[in-house]
């Protein structure tokens, strides 16, 4: 899986949680979740058990703590894919 393409799921699993229309359209490697989506922190556990499904991943609570932008949980995604 491209790293385009990863971009293009992460996209559609945090839309539902996103309070900033504009950081989202121009959402890139160095958004953050948080203070650009706007995600609350309740939301993100959403966002990451949406991530551990679609992409059939177990992200531990190492990861989980790690994965604050894009760029992180593309690293994470990968790497956990990359394991299976």
């Amino acid at each position: 899986m491209t790293k385009t393409e990863i971009i293009e799921k992460l996209k559609s699993i945090v839309k539902p949680y996103i309070k900033n229309q504009e950081a989202f359209d121009n959402l890139n490697e160095n958004t953050d979740f948080i203070n650009d989506l706007q995600i609350n922190s309740a939301n993100l556990v959403d966002v990451i058990l949406d991530i551990e499904e679609i992409f059939d991943i177990n992200i531990d609570n190492e990861s989980m703590e790690k994965m604050l932008d894009v760029k992180s949980a593309l690293t994470i995604i990968e790497t956990k894919l990359s394991e299976k």
